[in-house]
């Protein structure tokens, strides 16, 4: 006798009464022993002899497994297994034929059109429930990876709607705080108060910008997993985006004592056809990573030009630059690479991915040549009007 056990290893176990098994054989006597044979050990047994009412009746009542034999009239069973895999509500249920056959070329001819496994008449009892449980095993196992699959979709989806609502909530109230501290910083000022009290009014305002920041990215970055955010297409013209961000961290850099640049790129105009806050989001990361790894009494610049249908707005900086294998880490959501600024600036490593997703998302790219001791070039490519 075959060994019984190399049938059965492995997999989560299985209930025969959980699993329905068709039958197919146009001879009754046939039916009736394999019948038997699955009953007794506790299967739900469906039968048939007429292989032409098979794939209706498997549609109504789906089984688990079906057990074809080969030679029948009508309907062969190496065609009716092709007429249940072309079936979609059909053609993921294993077939096991039942053939007189154990001729290379009728099995090879089984096998191509979608059966899992065979037998030969006449069969032994032991092999058949092992090669059957062999097959329900397999069943069940993807069901149980299924279903895994679900419940952890609906763990990612809640998970990203905890961070959307989280960030939306705070994202209002921060805002407010954030003009409420720029407010008081500029009255401050204009009052000649002790300069200390003045700094620490700005430093509150810097590190409520950055958690507005990530809040904002945060917001972005789940609508964008959970499929809620869709790119808005209008045409504008880029240099309205370049002289609105100039002039946001053109006082953020000086802070630091960077010198920030616009070279051509705040008089560049050309009409672009993309998402206006998405190219702004990308270029606002792009500056204040720049700012973060950038020493005092450098340089950063915003260069424009255009290249084979794209606008292209190159952030440049004269910052600390990038190793092959950090460059090879930065876009890559697994490795969350993210690293301290020139001040012992904090990083999500959430921006740059955002950044590559948006960018990709409105039919553009994100590109970056860096060196280490020497600076980094992070180009984004929109896409011209037409």
């Amino acid at each position: 006798m075959k060994n019984v056990e190399q049938y059965t290893k492995g997999f989560v176990d299985v209930n025969p009464s959980d699993f329905s098994i068709f039958v197919v054989d146009d001879v009754m006597a046939n039916v009736l022993l394999m019948k038997m044979v699955l009953a007794k050990d506790g299967y739900n047994v469906i039968q048939s002899t007429d292989p032409t009412k098979v794939v209706e009746m498997a549609r109504e009542t789906p089984p688990d497994l079906f057990i074809l034999d080969i030679m029948m009239p009508k309907i062969d069973g190496i065609t009716l297994a092709k007429m249940i895999k072309e079936d979609e509500c059909l053609r993921d249920i294993p077939i096991l034929f039942l053939t007189a056959f154990e001729d290379k070329d009728t099995m090879m001819r089984g096998f191509e059109a979608g059966a899992s496994d065979y037998l030969t008449k006449p069969f032994e009892r032991d092999i058949l429930l092992a090669r059957v449980r062999s097959q329900l095993k397999l069943v069940a196992s993807r069901n149980v990876i299924e279903q895994q699959n679900e419940n952890l979709k609906e763990i990612i989806y809640g998970r990203d709607k905890m961070y959307s609502v989280i960030a939306h909530d705070l994202r209002s109230p921060l805002g407010s705080i954030k003009m409420t501290l720029k407010a008081v910083e500029d009255i401050l000022r204009e009052m000649n108060i002790d300069e200390s009290l003045t700094e620490l009014m700005v430093e509150s305002g810097k590190q409520v910008s950055e958690l507005f920041s990530l809040l904002d990215n945060l917001l972005k970055w789940t609508k964008a997993m959970t499929g809620t955010l869709k790119v808005v297409y209008q045409t504008f013209d880029v240099s309205t985006i370049v002289v609105g961000l100039m002039d946001m961290y053109r006082s953020v850099a000086a802070q630091k004592g960077i010198n920030l640049v616009a070279d051509n790129a705040a008089t560049f105009s050309a009409l672009v056809y993309a998402d206006v806050d998405m190219s702004s989001t990308v270029l606002r990361n792009l500056l204040s990573n720049a700012i973060k790894f950038t020493e005092a009494g450098k340089n950063i610049y915003i260069e424009a030009r255009e290249e084979d249908g794209f606008v292209v707005l190159g952030v440049r900086d004269e910052g600390c630059g990038m190793t092959e294998d950090e460059m090879n880490r930065l876009f890559n959501k697994d490795t969350h690479f993210t690293k301290y600024g020139t001040n012992r600036e904090e990083g999500s490593g959430l921006g740059l991915i955002l950044c590559k997703n948006f960018a990709d998302m409105m039919g553009g790219k994100l590109t970056l040549t860096s060196q280490v001791g020497v600076g980094s070039t992070f180009s984004l490519y929109i896409p011209i009007s037409k």
